[in-house]
């Protein structure tokens, strides 16, 4: 059927008017969190039932944004102006720097190893390994324990790069 308009009066009913407010205050709260979500706003909202009781939504408190209103001489500061703020999105910004040019050489890593496997024509590992002889099998295994060499290495140089990643972080933590 979908929705209608609905006339703005009072409702008459005293429990069908508890239901309306119940259903239109939890509408009113969830569009005052997307407004703070989207604008980065500071929003309070106080809402007293047909009951009497109290009800209120506020962002980041409903003691801070109340504190505001009432002195509002001084100015508001907009997002991204506080220095505490600042500090760490600098500091966020460069890890993002940083794992982003690990992440394009770990990409031009892989298309050079793809590349080296696409120019082996002879390549062992296309057989089967049924179909290799002796000598085959020889390379086969040999190049497997160099393989498998390259990965622990690879693997210790990750480990190691981790460990003094979560160092420095943990150092930054105790200094602040």
């Amino acid at each position: 059927m979908g929705r209608k308009k609905i006339e703005m009066n009072l409702v008459k009913d005293k429990a069908s008017r508890q239901v309306t407010f119940s259903k239109r205050r939890n509408g009113l709260f969830k569009k005052a969190n997307e407004l703070v979500t989207l604008c980065a706003a500071e929003v309070a909202i106080i809402a007293f039932s047909p009951g009497g009781k109290p009800f209120s939504f506020g962002h980041p408190s409903m003691e801070d944004v109340s504190e505001r209103f009432l002195n509002a001489d001084s100015m508001p500061k907009p997002p991204g102006d506080d220095p505490k703020q600042e500090g760490g999105m600098q500091e966020l910004n460069q890890e993002l720097t940083e794992v982003l040019k690990q992440l394009e050489i770990e990409k031009k890593r892989g298309k050079e190893l793809d590349k080296a496997l696409a120019d082996q024509s002879t390549c062992i590992f296309k057989k089967p390994i049924t179909q290799l002889n002796k000598d085959e099998l020889m390379n086969l295994k040999t190049a497997l324990e160099k393989l498998h060499e390259d990965v622990k290495s690879h693997l210790s140089e990750i480990e190691a790069s981790a460990s003094l990643l979560l160092l420095n972080k943990a150092t930054e933590k105790s200094d602040n």
